[in-house]
This record gives structure tokens, C-alpha cells and sequence, in this order.
């Protein structure tokens, strides 16, 4: 249910061209500040997460690993993405709010 509305959030912002996919694309973003939260996949590589995690930590971007390659590709309409960047804080804030369990209701 929770992944449900998060997959909804991410699809809502790739249509209103409020997120970046792909390794390439995110670090470019993360490092332009650009990105508010990126959400890496359970099942991505594990070098690519380090990667990750070492460059969130350096620019102070959220990271979660969560959901797998092809639920985040089909909520953002594209094929084998592993690394998704929300770079609107609204949709961000949302998304760390279903995940920390702060929406109760709905």
C-alpha cells in the first residue's frame, strides 16, 4: 500500500518533469544540487549504491533503497531504471513522509 503511493508520487512527478533517472543523469543532478531525495533500488548493483551513498553524503541529498528495477521503471515509464532523483521538495517531502509513516490517514 505504501510503495502504491509512492509509485503514484513518482509517476506524477516524472509527468510534471520533476525527477532524473539513470546513474549518469542522477550524479550530474546530485552534484548541480538539483536533486532533493533519490531512491536507489533494492536490487541495483551494490557498487552502485556505495556510489551513491558516498555522493548523497557529500551533497546532503536523502537517499532510500527501496522498491526494485522494474517497479520504479514502470512508474516512471522508462525500461531498467534503477536510480530515480526527485528534484522538486514537495514531492520529496511527501515521499520521506509515506516512508517514515507520517500519512496515517488515506
Amino acid at each position: 500500500m505504501i510503495n502504491n503511493k509512492i509509485l503514484g508520487l513518482l509517476g506524477l512527478a516524472t509527468r510534471a518533469g520533476k525527477t532524473v533517472f539513470g546513474t549518469e543523469s542522477s550524479k550530474e543532478a546530485i552534484e548541480k544540487k538539483k536533486v532533493k531525495l533519490l531512491i536507489v533500488a533494492e536490487d541495483a548493483a551494490d557498487r552502485t549504491k556505495r556510489n551513491f551513498e558516498e555522493i548523497c553524503c557529500e551533497y546532503g541529498v536523502p537517499m532510500k533503497i527501496m522498491l526494485t528495477i522494474d517497479t520504479i521503471s514502470k512508474s516512471i515509464g522508462q525500461n531498467n531504471k534503477a536510480i530515480v532523483g526527485i528534484k522538486d521538495t514537495n514531492f520529496s517531502e511527501e515521499i520521506l513522509k509515506i516512508i517514515d509513516g507520517g500519512e496515517i490517514i488515506g
